[in-house]
């Protein structure tokens, strides 16, 4: 589980630059950013706040997103 600490301080790095980048915290296992709508898949409690890794899940809506996300 990552904490809120952690959740609270985070932000979609392809959104900070120009906005605010705020990101949903989905089901313990997603980062999803609320402006851009890229999603940060959580392994092993680590956030994986990689652009492209946001780009791979770009297109899956939220409802469509695997618990939990598949390894690398």
């Amino acid at each position: 589980m990552v904490s809120q600490d952690l959740i609270d301080i985070l932000r979609c790095p392809n959104c900070v630059k120009e906005k605010e980048g705020l990101l949903d915290y989905i089901q313990e296992a997603w980062l999803v950013c609320r402006e851009c709508g890229r999603k940060y898949p959580i392994r092993h409690d680590i956030p994986v706040m990689l652009i492209s890794e946001g780009d791979k899940w770009i297109n899956v809506a939220v409802a469509d997103l695997p618990i939990p996300p598949p390894p690398e």
